[in-house]
């Protein structure tokens, strides 16, 4: 092979290899945007999870309330 044909097809192959890499880099910053989208819906799920379950967690006490009078009025003495 002469010197030339294989300075032309090192150059081809390099210019192939920078197109793809520009390619795969744009492919990167994609996805780092859909990452940190991902994680801002994460956060958020999170806090809704914790508003939600602190909401369970007032009905639950104040269903149990009503259970806690009204077993201390059925308890009376034994006879």
């Amino acid at each position: 092979m002469s010197d030339t044909l294989l300075l032309l097809t090192l150059a081809t192959e390099n210019a192939e290899l920078r197109a793809h890499l520009a390619e795969v880099q744009d492919q990167c910053v994609e996805l780092a945007v859909d990452a940190g989208e991902l994680h801002a819906e994460v956060e958020a799920l999170r806090r809704e999870l914790t508003e939600v379950r602190a909401e369970r967690d007032e009905w639950c006490d104040r269903c149990e309330a009503p259970e806690r009078s009204s077993s201390k009025k059925t308890k009376g003495p034994m006879v």
